[in-house]
């Protein structure tokens, strides 16, 4: 069966350009005795906003790992699939993020409701999972409102896994559920069940991005409170590490954070309690590779800055627009969004300190981060001319992907010097 690596770090390039300057970030991780696995991700809606193929990105992950001569494992996910977009990832895919948010909700039949019930009446009572001080309380009525909740969801991911499967084969590739694009966080509880029900549905799932507490909002920092973020993490590593044992998921079955990027602030929470248990980490960091290409781009000046200038103002022409798909993961202050009037007066320095996130910065505007963020649809218009600059100054774009990746990333989660 293939299997990911202890530490794994999923690499978003929505553009193809980057895939070399983030595999170098893990090449230098494994210097300093991290090894990580990379995963090239790209989900279905990027594809189609840009015009690229599932198949675009296994190219550029065999390139650039060909080019460099990483001889370890590597992965290319298709990034939250569902039943009715898999189709088009099977072939190029060896990752699969299930992402059953959309059925979650729905009402499984009753006959299957009462199946899991009678499994599951068990655990019902006091529940002492090891590692959790105080043991859960488990009610028959939480379970079945647990059930009703996601059983469904469980049944459609095995329906999904099953499809994958039938074409790939058994054991060619890897596994996650994701439930993390809902509005309510799952509890450690809902967890435990949740884990039941996919290994009753007999899906080796090696990652699970559940739902955390606060707001993991795109490309700027956490908002909420990292202590209480490090008890539910650390409890839902607990959860996890007993379900392996009590349900036979595999064993190296561990968390993934879909952080929307950029979640300085939990970084040493994550990287503390992993290292206290001795647990794998995967984590994805997509969507600030765009916003580093942008940042170089100003950087560079000239011709360079002054695309990147037109895509931020149309983009606040567009803002409503742009953001909707968007919305439980973006939090912008629209009014403290920078006129086009000042943005046009601003040099490259300027324009790429309020972009880059450095916490303290004065210049930083986690507004005009987060719009930017969502704003690649405005350079995809532009492909052509886009790609030429990226090209053009590909040096200077490639030294910010890489330390955004290294330094901020993989430098914060694993407290390398």
């Amino acid at each position: 069966m293939k299997k990911l690596g202890k530490y794994s770090i999923g690499m978003g390039d929505r553009f193809g350009h980057q895939g070399h300057a983030q595999l170098e970030a893990v090449i230098e991780a494994g210097k300093k005795g991290i090894d990580i696995t990379p995963v090239w991700n790209k989900s279905n809606r990027e594809h189609n906003i840009i015009g690229t193929e599932p198949g675009d990105v296994r190219k550029e992950a065999d390139a650039v790992t060909k080019k460099a001569g990483f001889r370890k494992p590597y992965f290319v996910d298709a990034d939250h699939i569902n039943l009715e977009t898999v189709d088009r990832f099977i072939e190029s895919s060896d990752f699969f993020t299930i992402d059953v948010a959309s059925y979650i909700g729905k009402r499984a039949g009753n006959d299957e409701i009462q199946a899991f019930l009678q499994g599951a009446e068990k655990y019902s009572g006091v529940l002492k999972i090891p590692g959790i001080r105080n043991p859960l309380k488990v009610s028959i009525n939480q379970i079945a409102g647990i059930a009703e909740k996601y059983l469904f969801a469980a049944i459609k991911a095995w329906e999904i896994f099953r499809k994958i499967e039938k074409s790939k084969g058994k054991g060619n590739f890897v596994t996650e559920v994701s439930m993390d694009e809902v509005s309510h966080p799952q509890t450690p509880v809902e967890l435990f069940f949740i884990l039941k029900m996919l290994g009753e549905e007999s899906i080796p799932v090696q990652t699970i991005a559940p739902k955390f507490s606060g707001r993991f909002n795109k490309g700027v920092d956490y908002v909420g409170d990292p202590e209480y973020f490090s008890d539910e993490f650390e409890a839902d590593l607990m959860v996890i590490d007993f379900a392996v044992r009590e349900f036979g998921l595999p064993d190296n079955l561990k968390m993934s954070i879909h952080s929307g990027s950029d979640k300085f602030a939990l970084y040493p929470e994550i990287g503390s309690v992993i290292k206290k248990h001795n647990k794998g980490i995967h984590l994805k960091t997509a969507g600030t590779t765009w916003l580093e290409e942008v940042i170089g781009l100003a950087e560079s000046g000239g011709k360079a800055l002054e695309f990147v200038k037109e895509i931020y103002c149309k983009s606040l022409e567009k803002t409503e627009e742009l953001c909707a798909p968007y919305a439980d993961v973006i939090d912008i202050n629209v009014s403290k969004l920078p006129s086009k009037a000042e943005v046009l007066k601003w040099n490259s320095k300027k324009f790429a300190d309020a972009l880059r996130h450095i916490p303290g910065n004065p210049s930083y505007n986690p507004n005009m981060r987060q719009l930017v963020h969502v704003a690649y649809k405005m350079a995809a218009e532009r492909m052509d001319e886009y790609v030429h600059l990226l090209e053009a100054n590909e040096k200077t774009v490639a030294k910010c992907v890489f330390e955004n990746m290294y330094k901020r990333h993989i430098c914060r989660l694993f407290d390398l010097k």
